[in-house]
């Protein structure tokens, strides 16, 4: 493997706040690394840095020679009134780049972007998050990178989508990737090697070769160990503390080393710590108390959109204890349901009962309940400066410490705020109503690892009612005791005991479906082939022009073919391993231009032809 680039001893500060310091590492082709650690410990940073979008404080950072780097920003930007198919091209004339027009159009067709959802002619700033997030993938994957650099790819995707990014990934061999993501099973299944980011770690970043389980039990083990060597030096620090007490002279050589072991001692045990302080959002959700028997019911509810069932005949109960996960891709109706459950959309058919004897908490997935021009204090404590919590009085800014607002941050907008933050600001805000049902939709985007364990631990031990919408697999077979899927077929929705299920027989669906395209394009043929030649189409300007000049470009690339073919029989080459080998993959590679530009030649003839 090659190396792509080596980072030494680099540091990055905001300030008077250290993000990290001394990092050191490399990145080799085809390695697929996951990139964790706790929010505000510099991960979206790092990746910048990476990226060349900003300089480390100190240190260096070296790059191979000519190495094409591919970016994701957790929020991709695109041009005003830019098209899909604009926007994944690129700036520049591509019109005699024939490689490059066929990449995007095959990344088009993989990614489903010439869908009716999306479309490769209309404006990406009038799509939904999870298509713009899709664009922005096709956009970075067109370029053909050595090195992929996502910072949280999966937020704003559906499961679907998910699952094919999993597997588009695993395939790419060559491909080197860094990714920072809280989705445990997209690290599960697309990294071998993990980098953790955390100011608790020995040195501050631990570079794990293995899989994400496997490097969980190790940062287990780690920190048990760093907890049981701070107990150890604590009780020498006692023990030299008790000596120093009793009035101990340093007079002698051997007494002065004792001393200032002993103040060593100290640096040592608070540095240990405070690596070992364990901060984490304190979450709890509190005691709803009694509620009805019945909170919601639904009976064969219906309804239509567009002339498209969204959901048909469907019935529910929700009762207390109650943890619904409802899965479906972008745009399928989960969040047109949620609101007809709670009687804020009327169904075409069917009824809906609400008790009117409980209160309903809603985390959006867009946080849109949230001023970014008011200040985070007065975000949870619009009047004087005490909250109510649970029935008793807190004061405001110690309770916005639990979820891991530094003091200075209180009076900054909320605006102002990470992703993250503000995700555990809105936390902040439920935990105060202590509702008997919460709705959370997409609670995970943003947060990380630690926090999603305990918001899981929380939820688990709510006695209310819940519905939640998440991509997170995970988190979804961790938190819901049963599962809605919208299938897509006439408004189905159907139940499943947990995420593994509900993906088994995605899988299954997904061939049946491959299946019947394939005879349904097959009788398709048949009946064109039957009812006489086929309607010719008129091809668009710059297809059109593609076209024009397409012949040329291939007899080109075939003249250079051949070239590299008699290169390659010379007689003094033949023992030259080293040209050799250059000279073999050389071919390997135009031979595979070369029918790449056949394919979308041909592909084009048959669109004129209307095959």
């Amino acid at each position: 493997m090659s190396i792509l680039l080596s980072a030494v001893e680099i540091a990055k500060s905001f300030g008077a706040r250290t993000l990290f310091e001394n990092l050191t590492f490399s990145v080799e082709s085809g390695q697929k690394i996951g990139l964790i650690g706790p929010n505000g410990a510099g991960k979206s940073t790092l990746l910048k840095i990476l990226n060349r979008q900003e300089s480390p404080d100190e240190g260096q950072i070296h790059f191979s020679q000519g190495l094409r780097l591919g970016y994701l920003p957790q929020q991709p930007q695109f041009l005003a009134k830019e098209s899909v198919f604009e926007a994944i091209v690129g700036e520049g004339d591509y019109s005699m780049d024939y490689e490059h027009l066929s990449r995007a159009h095959e990344l088009i067709s993989l990614l489903d972007l010439d869908s009716a959802s999306a479309g490769s002619d209309r404006p990406v700033t009038e799509l939904s998050g999870g298509w713009q997030k899709r664009v922005a993938l096709a956009r970075e994957l067109v370029k053909q990178p050595d090195l992929l650099l996502l910072d949280e790819p999966t937020n704003h995707l559906d499961v679907e989508s998910i699952l094919w990014l999993e597997d588009f990934l695993s395939r790419q061999r060559d491909l080197g990737l860094i990714t920072v993501t809280h989705d445990r099973l997209f690290l599960q299944n697309t990294c071998d090697l993990i980098f953790d980011l955390d100011p608790r770690n020995p040195e501050g970043m631990i570079k794990y070769d293995g899989s994400y389980a496997d490097f969980v039990d190790f940062k287990a083990s780690l920190m048990s160990a760093q907890q049981r060597l701070e107990e150890t030096k604590r009780n020498t620090l006692r023990r030299e503390t008790e000596w120093l007490r009793r009035g101990a002279k340093a007079r002698q050589t051997k007494q002065k080393a004792r001393i200032e072991r002993a103040h060593e001692l100290k640096d040592d045990v608070k540095g240990l710590e405070n690596k070992n302080r364990n901060r984490g959002v304190d979450l709890d959700f509190g005691d709803v108390g009694r509620s009805p028997k019945k909170i919601i019911e639904a009976k064969e509810i219906s309804k239509n959109f567009h002339h498209r069932n969204l959901f048909k005949n469907f019935s529910y109960t929700l009762r207390p204890g109650s943890r619904l996960g409802l899965l479906g891709p972008n745009g399928c109706g989960k969040s047109t349901l949620i609101k007809t459950l709670l009687g804020e959309v009327t169904p075409d058919t069917g009824s809906i009962f609400v008790s009117d004897q409980i209160q309903i908490a809603h985390f959006e997935q867009g946080k849109d309940s949230l001023n970014p021009n008011i200040s985070v204090l007065k975000t949870v404590c619009p009047d004087g400066d005490y909250v109510h919590l649970q029935g008793k009085p807190v004061f405001a800014r110690s309770y916005l410490s639990r979820f891991l607002f530094r003091n200075e941050q209180l009076d900054q907008p909320v605006g102002k705020l990470s992703g993250g933050e503000q995700s555990r600001l809105r936390l902040a805000q439920l935990m105060l109503r202590s509702e008997a049902v919460l709705v959370l939709d997409e609670p995970t985007n943003d947060l990380d690892i630690a926090t999603l364990d305990l918001l899981e631990e929380a939820l688990t031990e709510f006695g209310g009612a819940l519905i939640l919408v998440t991509h997170d697999r995970y988190f979804m077979d961790r938190v819901a005791n049963e599962i809605l899927a919208f299938t897509g077929n006439d408004g189905e929705l159907l139940k499943f005991a947990d995420v593994l299920q509900w993906q088994k027989w995605h899988t299954e669906n997904s061939k049946e479906n491959d299946k019947k395209s394939k005879s349904v394009e097959a009788a398709a043929v048949a009946a064109s082939s039957a009812a006489g030649p086929a309607k010719k189409v008129k091809l668009g300007f710059k297809e059109q022009r593609e076209l024009d000049t397409m012949e040329a470009t291939i007899l080109s690339e075939e003249e250079k073919l051949t070239a590299l073919q008699k290169d390659l029989d010379l007689p003094e080459h033949k023992t030259d391993y080293g040209k050799l080998q250059a000279l073999t993959k050389a071919m390997e590679e135009q031979q595979a231009k070369f029918e790449r530009l056949y394919a979308r030649w041909q592909e084009l003839n048959d669109k004129v032809a209307g095959v």
